[in-house]
């Protein structure tokens, strides 16, 4: 039997995930997740490839979204908490995401200020209006805050200890989960398309189609591709060797471009999610390669 081992939501994308217990799943993934963006002055998106120091930041949020925090990494370095009612009548304005335009609502001065000082670059903090309606592609269409496409990332443990495996065959040690910045972390997947035989059969989950954790049902969308950012070590906010892009480029390289690690979904159907969750999967496709 699958089981959720870990839920972690971002509320900012690029920065910190923060690992929950329990959670809603809602149609844009994880309760806040991704709700949040770090911009240029000019409204363009801020992420990890460019600026690794977003890991720095940790975010939290309060559970009704009204108020956040932002933490650094590094409280030495002179960065102490900043706490902010989260608005959400400010006037918009236009962001840029991967050459797509949405709106934001910017969330002030000081909080533009705190993020200024710890990236090192002019920066602006917006947050996805009520009225969002972001439509995601993919096998199953759905909608998301400012992830990268789908709502939801899913990874199995599985998966990491294969490409441990094959990271250690040319001595390279292993890696945080933490690299691959997943929404949902399971245990195991069945070695087999159907009945009774649950193992632990590296990259399952891209066969899923769909599967109930939960109160809630998830739809396969695509792949995920991995870039740069996985070469970030997420502590340090800083980047650090090949891996694992490397080792990933010698067995995961994808028909479409790039290097796929983990799947994404979008929510069919809202609902609670809790660690020790199990995952039933409902239907089964072929990998895409």
């Amino acid at each position: 039997m699958a089981t959720v081992v870990e839920l972690i939501t971002y509320p900012v994308k690029g920065c910190a995930g923060t690992s929950v217990d329990s959670t809603h799943l809602t149609p844009a993934g994880l309760a806040h997740d991704r709700s949040f963006m770090v911009v240029s002055v000019d409204g363009v998106y801020r992420t990890q490839r460019r600026d690794p120091r977003l890991a720095l930041v940790r975010p939290t949020v309060s559970a009704d979204g009204s108020s956040l925090t932002l933490a650094s990494a590094q409280p030495e370095s002179g960065h102490g908490a900043l706490h902010l009612d989260v608005t959400t009548s400010a006037p918009r304005r236009d962001v840029d995401l991967f050459g797509a335009t949405y709106r934001g609502i910017d969330q002030g001065d000081e909080a533009a200020a705190w993020l200024t000082d710890l990236l090192g670059t002019p920066s602006r903090l917006v947050r996805v209006p009520p009225e969002h309606d972001r439509k995601t592609d993919g096998l199953t269409p759905g909608t998301s805050g400012y992830a990268d496409s789908s709502a939801v990332h899913v990874l199995s443990r599985a998966s990491l200890a294969h490409l441990h495996t094959r990271m250690a065959e040319h001595g390279a040690p292993p890696l945080a989960m933490d690299r691959f910045r997943p929404n949902i972390v399971i245990d195991s997947l069945p070695e087999g398309c159907q009945g009774e035989d649950w193992g632990a059969e590296p990259h399952a989950e891209d066969r899923i189609r769909r599967a109930t954790i939960g109160a809630a049902e998830l739809g396969y969308t695509k792949l995920a591709v991995r870039c740069a950012v996985t070469l970030v070590d997420q502590k340090a906010g800083a980047r650090g060797g090949p891996e694992p892009l490397r080792t990933l480029a010698g067995y995961r390289r994808f028909s479409a471009g790039g290097v796929v690690f983990g799947a994404k979904f979008a929510v069919v159907r809202p609902g609670k999610l809790s660690v020790g969750d199990e995952v039933a999967v409902e239907a089964w496709g072929d990998a895409e390669t």
